[in-house]
C-alpha cells in the first residue's frame, strides 16, 4: 500500500511539471496561459507559431505519463503503473504549482497508455492522427482517441487496462466540456487557426 501511495504521489508530481509553460517562457514568448485558449498543452503552444516548441511540449507531456507508469511498474508492478499514470494525468490537469489550473491531459494520457500497453497507446494515437487528418479539429481527435481507448484495451490488453482507460476517457471528456459544446454548435475552430481550442 505504501508503495502504491508513493508511486501515485510521484506520478502526480511528475505530471504536474508544466512543460508548455516552461518551454515558452524559456523561448522568450512569455506566459502561454495568456495566449489563445490559455491551455498549457501542445495545441496552444502551436499558436505561438513555434512548431518545434509545440512538438517538444507534446513529447514531454506524453513522456511524463510514460515515465510515471514505467517507473512505477519497475518499482511496484503493473497495478502501480496504472495508478501512477492516472496520477500523472491528474497532475497535468490540476498542477499544484499553477493553482490546480492545467491542461487537458491528452498527450499525458496517450503516453500513459503507451507505457502500460503499447498496442493500446499506438491504436489510440493512430485514432487521433486519423481523426485530426480528416476533420482538422484537435479536440475532436482527442475525444475520439480517448473514447475508443477502452475498447482497444479490452481487445488488446486486459480489463484492468480497459478500466484505467475508461477513467482517463471520462476525465478527458470532462476537461473538454467547452470543446464538446462548441463541436455540437459547429463552432470549434480547426487546427492551425488562432483560436483553435483543442
Amino acid at each position: 500500500m505504501l508503495e502504491l501511495i508513493a508511486t501515485a504521489i510521484g506520478g502526480y508530481l511528475l505530471g504536474s511539471v508544466p512543460f508548455g509553460l516552461v518551454l515558452t517562457r524559456a523561448a522568450g514568448l512569455g506566459d502561454i496561459r495568456t495566449i489563445g485558449s490559455g491551455n498549457i498543452g501542445a495545441t496552444n503552444v502551436l499558436r505561438t507559431g513555434r512548431k518545434g516548441l509545440a512538438l517538444a511540449t507534446l513529447l514531454l507531456d506524453g513522456g511524463k505519463g510514460a515515465l510515471a507508469a514505467l517507473g512505477a511498474s519497475a518499482l511496484a508492478g503493473g497495478d502501480a503503473a496504472a495508478l501512477a499514470g492516472l496520477a500523472a494525468v491528474l497532475g497535468h490537469n490540476f498542477p499544484v504549482w499553477l493553482g490546480f489550473k492545467g491542461g487537458k491531459g491528452v498527450a499525458t494520457t496517450l503516453g500513459t497508455l503507451a507505457a502500460v500497453s503499447w498496442p493500446v497507446g499506438l491504436a489510440a494515437g493512430l485514432m487521433w492522427l486519423l481523426t485530426a487528418g480528416i476533420f482538422r479539429i484537435s479536440s475532436l481527435a482527442a475525444l475520439v482517441a480517448l473514447i475508443t481507448a477502452p475498447a482497444f484495451a479490452l481487445w488488446l490488453a486486459t480489463p484492468a487496462v480497459a478500466l484505467m482507460a475508461a477513467g482517463l476517457a471520462v476525465l478527458g471528456a470532462i476537461r473538454h466540456k467547452a470543446n464538446i459544446a462548441r463541436l455540437l454548435k459547429g463552432e470549434e475552430p480547426r487546427i492551425g487557426k488562432k483560436k483553435d481550442a483543442g
